[in-house]
């Protein structure tokens, strides 16, 4: 719908109709340039805390990845064990795809867990156990940094997890205070 809208605006602008053509393709192919550099797929074998799992792979190496684009409340913190239970009980012991694009300064992977289809990292955001981690939004295509604000939003609209509580402390803060 915004991309008929804007292309509505840039007719009623008088701009020709190749160049409107030419900003529409710039702007479809920006929704879809998110490139991965690799696909792990294997059995999570362990679940750290809300945001962070253990794979297993075909040749029984073990990869960390850290869930890209969400940040779950630490394990000391108010849901932090409620994240854990929920990450726990949509991977743990399942065969995932991870779709990855770098390592943290940790060297975890960072990248999107798929299990039977189903975002895993967006899940968490719907299911209200996780906050879309807008300070990394950069690394996420258009649409994925779309979808997983407004889930975020949907899930604290309707009072769903950790936004049962007025204010939930962000687990970047709750890090910050050295907590």
């Amino acid at each position: 719908m915004k991309n008929f809208l804007l292309f509505s605006a840039l007719r009623m602008l008088g701009v020709p109709r190749w160049l409107t053509r030419l900003v529409m393709l710039a702007v479809l192919a920006t929704s879809f340039s998110h490139l991965w550099a690799g696909t792990l797929t294997g059995r999570v074998v362990r679940v750290s805390d809300g945001d962070t799992i253990t794979v297993l792979d075909a040749s029984r190496q073990q990869h960390k990845v850290r869930l890209q684009g969400i940040d779950a409340p630490e394990s000391r913190q108010a849901f932090g064990n409620v994240s854990k239970r929920g990450l726990s009980e949509l991977v743990a012991g399942r065969q995932v795809e991870v779709r990855f694009d770098k390592e943290d300064r940790y060297g975890r992977l960072l990248g999107v867990v798929f299990e039977g289809g189903q975002d895993v990292n967006l899940a968490m955001v719907t299911r209200g156990l996780a906050w879309h981690y807008t300070f990394y939004q950069r690394d996420q295509s258009i649409l994925d940094r779309q979808r997983y604000a407004l889930a975020q939003q949907q899930a604290r609209q309707a009072g769903i997890g950790l936004w049962r509580d007025a204010q939930p402390t962000p687990p970047w803060d709750f890090r910050r205070q050295g907590e």
